[in-house]
């Protein structure tokens, strides 16, 4: 294919070079005549492992140059435009989009007389919302034509490190394309045939929002490692080795699980270790402002949760799971018994039902805890879920019982559920489905 990158810094010059080693011809754009005249030389403008030689073997082979210059007749033919310009943060914190909306007006002036239906692909990080408030309109304005329809739109975003693009780029995590339409998709697809992991294609808003999610769970990543380091220096304890064992363990520590939105943390352990450690800081006078934030931020999800009960405006709830995880009868800081005496303090009419809790079974610590909360449990817990639907005009999905699944497909007219856990793959329906964080 014919492919213009657009903005040769950083990412534009590993994927300009690195699209022409992949056989296709690449124009580089970039205003800024030094840039241009570097590549055009055989040299690399930014210092990274193997860019050097590959510039210097697709220059020298016909399938790579660089232009400041978009009324380039070999530009105005191109099958895809790379769009790779900087988005520079505002004083506020927000992100500058001069560059991109500067650019795109360029390409929205290609686009105009292009002979075919070319397809737009932004590499540049953008918050989501981005692309339909400011790229596609100003294409569109700038070229009288219609996305999706008369000329492609995807965002792609990169996943490159400093040092190691060149390798990422060949091995990267994941491909992922955020497409205006399938046509589009498949004509970006086509150039990571054979480009290994996962390909993921989504819409444009999910893409814009995963480099973002990505970023900021490599930041938290550092700052948890720093702050288990301090804690660790402050014990006489060597935080690398603890680090090491806490990696090995790639069914909890290191995998997806907990990392779905959903209700907050509850249990015997997760709270009380956290505040365990949190009171051994005081005594070694260290600030670890993530680990402190854990719990405060937890409890803003119950606050969450009740809010999303009480917007409802029904004072009869059904309350399904009230354990802290479907298959054990632990009510130990379950948030949903929070919820539950909250809203019982609040004169809401509560059923409940969870089958692995039994009020007479349970003993000690466990059975200590629930009658100081709820004094009165046992006449609020219900033998089925039919007891509950048959109450409750608000249903509340406490945790991930299998025996859950099937509750949203038997609301009556005038029921709603409030689900924190997504127990169907369903998004939020005003008034009728409520997803506590999604």
């Amino acid at each position: 294919m014919k492919i213009s990158v657009l903005g040769l810094g950083y990412v534009g010059v590993v994927s300009a070079a690195c699209l022409a080693k992949s056989g296709h011809d690449v124009i580089g754009i970039d205003p800024e005549a030094v840039k241009v005249d570097l590549i055009n030389s055989r040299h690399s403008p930014i210092v990274e492992k193997d860019i050097g030689g590959i510039i210097q073997e697709q220059v020298a082979c016909g399938r790579l140059r660089a232009t400041t210059d978009m009324a380039d007749a070999g530009v105005a033919v191109c099958d895809m435009y790379f769009v790779c310009v900087g988005t520079p943060s505002r004083a506020n914190g927000g992100i500058d989009l001069t560059y991109v909306r500067r650019v795109c007006e360029q390409i929205g002036a290609v686009l105009k007389n292009h002979p075919g239906a070319p397809v737009v692909v932004m590499r540049s990080t953008m918050l989501p919302g981005s692309m339909r408030e400011v790229v596609i309109p100003t294409l569109e304005a700038h070229s009288g034509r219609r996305a999706g329809a008369d000329f492609g739109v995807c965002i792609n975003p990169e996943f490159l490190r400093e040092g190691s693009a060149v390798a990422d780029y060949y091995q990267p995590p994941k491909t992922v394309i955020g497409e205006l339409g399938q046509p589009s998709g498949d004509v970006l697809a086509s150039l990571y045939a054979a480009t290994p992991g996962p390909l993921i294609r989504t819409d444009i808003e999910t893409a814009e929002m995963v480099k973002y999610v990505d970023n900021a769970w490599h930041a938290l990543k550092v700052g948890f490692a720093n702050e288990i380091g301090n804690f660790c220096k402050g014990l006489g304890v060597d935080g690398h080795n603890v680090m090491d064992i806490f990696c090995q363990d790639t069914k909890l520590n290191i995998s997806s699980n907990y990392l779905k939105p959903g209700f907050a943390f509850g249990g015997s352990c997760l709270p009380k270790d956290l505040r365990a450690m949190l009171y051994k800081t005081r005594s070694l006078d260290l600030s670890l402002p993530i680990l402190g934030s854990i719990l405060p931020s937890n409890q803003l999800q119950i606050e969450r949760g009740l809010q999303a009960v009480i917007d409802r405006g029904q004072k009869r709830v059904g309350i399904l799971g009230l354990s802290f995880k479907a298959g054990t009868d632990d009510l130990r800081e379950s948030p949903v018994v929070e919820l539950a005496e909250r809203l019982v303090g609040k004169g809401y009419d509560l059923r409940i039902y969870d089958r692995s809790v039994s009020i007479a079974s349970i003993r000690g610590a466990n059975r200590d805890y629930i009658l100081n909360h709820i004094p009165h449990i046992s006449r609020l817990m219900v033998s089925s879920i039919d007891d509950v639907l048959n109450h409750a005009r608000i249903i509340v999905i406490g945790n991930a019982a299998e025996e859950f699944r099937d509750v949203p497909k038997r609301l009556e007219f005038g029921q709603a559920i409030v689900d924190f856990v997504r127990i169907r793959d369903t998004r939020s329906i005003s008034g009728v489905y409520e997803g506590i964080c999604w």
